[in-house]
């Protein structure tokens, strides 16, 4: 790791300077991130679980009705959102 000197105006770093005072700031933020929870995939309609489950649509609204995936569909009037996740852990594990 480089000693910079706060007073350092920027111009006067060379890019690997640069480049290397950017690693070690990333290097000390990356350690906290680790324990992060997996960002969730949503799909959007009857569009989307077909394209979850790579299907036609009339086999996705036979998917929906079943109600094998029902807690990861989030519906409010005619606006489905599906959590793709578990509409896939849902669907494996009931078989």
């Amino acid at each position: 790791m480089i000693k910079i000197d706060p007073n350092t105006r920027l111009i006067d770093l060379t890019v690997g300077d640069l480049m290397e005072l950017l690693e070690s700031i990333q290097g000390e933020k990356a350690a906290p991130q680790a324990a992060t929870v997996p960002e969730r995939k949503y799909v959007y309609g009857i569009a989307g679980i077909a394209q979850i489950f790579n299907c036609s649509m009339t086999t996705a609204n036979r998917i929906k009705a079943s109600g094998r995936i029902d807690r990861a569909i989030s519906q409010t009037g005619r606006i489905i959102v599906v959590d793709a996740d578990l509409a896939l852990e849902l669907f494996n594990n009931n078989k």
